[in-house]
């Protein structure tokens, strides 16, 4: 499904029943001309009929539309661990054990990583690694989105994608080509620093409804479920 959220009220606004640009499109067609001038901006994933649709529907979108973060980052982590589990198997082959048993320690960020496993994580680190550079890459990527300003949000990308791409590793060099497909998109959070978080907060409490209700007939029944506990409405009597 195609759900659109109220980032500021925190609110489910419109579901659309695939993920396809008419779903998205249907909401924009609720709106009048005002109201679509009047989006300041749209976070979404890189899902292209998504930006098609907005693009379509939506004044100056292009400016707008803001590839969210965490959507990027797990496309980083899903790199990691490919570099890892490739270099586990090479390991192994040969007897070699030192990745077992290892796979969330480099889906950490460091300050996030759990003092218990420091020390192993560290000591990890120190063997020059595969998948130590690529969290090391993926690590830094995380830099671009405290920057204030679009061209130096820039600047530190080409550095960053230089180092991604000389790095060897293949599967941190596609998402570095895919980010630089998109790049126009990423560093428009220098001037709405939004993300998916709502959506994906939204999400957890609609699947929490669907759970509740041991799932439903149908998609109208389960949309109705959606509106009314996440439709924001004001049930209290005056």
């Amino acid at each position: 499904m195609t759900v659109v959220c109220d980032l500021e009220r925190s609110t489910v606004e419109h579901i659309g029943e695939d993920r396809k640009a008419e779903s998205l499109v249907a909401f924009y067609d609720r709106l009048t001309p005002r109201q679509r001038d009047g989006i300041e901006a749209v976070a979404m994933d890189m899902w292209e009929p998504y930006v098609q649709a907005t693009v379509r529907c939506v004044p100056d979108a292009r400016r707008k539309i803001v590839f969210d973060r965490f959507h990027i980052v797990s496309h980083m982590g899903e790199a990691i661990d490919t570099v890892r589990r490739q270099e586990h198997r090479a390991l192994m082959e040969t007897g070699d054990e030192t990745l077992k048993g290892t796979k969330y320690l480099w889906l950490y960020q460091e300050e996030n990583i759990p003092e218990p496993k420091r020390p192993l994580f560290e000591s990890l680190r120190g063997l020059h690694l595969k998948v130590g550079r690529a969290w090391a890459i993926g690590d830094s990527l995380r830099c671009l989105w405290t920057y204030l300003r679009e061209g130096m949000a820039r600047r530190f990308f080409r550095r960053w994608f230089w180092w991604a791409t000389h790095s060897r590793l293949k599967p941190v060099a596609r998402v570095a080509h895919m980010l630089r497909r998109h790049l126009d998109n990423v560093v428009t959070y220098c001037q709405h620093p939004i993300t998916n978080g709502v959506a994906e907060g939204l999400n957890s409490k609609i699947m929490t409804i669907k759970r509740r209700a041991c799932g439903f007939r149908n998609k109208h029944h389960f949309k109705t479920a959606i509106y009314f506990y996440c439709g924001g409405l004001n049930l209290y009597p005056r």
